[in-house]
């Protein structure tokens, strides 16, 4: 007795279910893309901003440093009253006066550093639409740049350490403990405060905006020798 013939049957996907499949890959992979380069744009912003911020400590650690040698070996606080205000300090020290006696010296090299060789100036300089934290060394290097992408940078002067709040956004310290003082020759304490404002990225509602990011750092120096020539 023979046995009933089966019909062939064959495997596979439909159709239907491949365009199905097709959709439900795409809009995985439109996701996962969207994804990616959101992330990629948040990365870049914060590498932006860890570079501006770095390059402003570095400016303001440079600074710091010098100003409070302001008035060695002078017999002054070795602020230079009439080239220093709120956007810019020049500042003198005679680091160099123990120099004299070197025998390779030349006679207006030594004469220079009997005057004083240290005469820097700190400014903002515009150039190209941006801000440059620049540093001018009379009698030096001439001038350089400390720090670029700078908003805004003010000095404050007080004869007295202060306290004041330095909040995200602002570019300028406030609620100080004391007032500056008007006549800059009696300056023991200088706060300086630099802004950096990062641009926006993407338009508000797009996938990915950021919006503008600024930031106020500050640096509190004391002009530690402003006092010398009294002991």
């Amino acid at each position: 007795m023979s046995s009933p013939n089966k019909k062939a049957t064959s495997g596979g996907f439909s159709l239907l279910e491949l365009l199905i499949a097709m959709v439900i890959t795409m809009a995985l992979m439109t996701a996962a893309a969207t994804l990616l380069a959101n992330a990629l744009r948040v990365r870049s912003r914060e590498n932006q901003k860890s570079d501006a911020l770095a390059d402003v400590q570095r400016a303001l650690n440079i600074m710091s440093r010098e100003i409070a040698n302001a008035g060695f070996n002078l017999s002054n606080n070795g602020i230079v009253v009439a080239d220093s205000n709120g956007s810019k300090l020049r500042i003198r020290a005679n680091l160099n006066r123990f120099m004299v006696d070197d025998p390779t010296l030349t006679d207006t090299q030594r004469a220079t550093a009997q005057d004083g060789l240290e005469d820097i100036t700190y400014f903002l300089n515009e150039a190209d639409k941006t801000k440059y934290l620049a540093r001018h060394d009379l009698y030096g290097t001439g001038s350089t740049v400390l720090a670029n992408r700078i908003d805004s940078m003010r000095f404050y002067y007080f004869d007295q350490k202060v306290t004041y709040t330095a909040a995200p956004g602002d570019d300028e310290i406030t609620n100080m403990s004391a007032a500056e003082v008007t006549d800059k020759t009696t300056a023991k304490y200088i706060v300086i405060a630099v802004s950096v404002t990062l641009d926006q990225v993407g338009t508000p509602g797009s996938a990915g905006y950021q919006p503008p990011y600024s930031v106020l750092l500050c640096s509190d120096v004391a002009l530690r020798n402003h006092d010398l020539w009294s002991y």
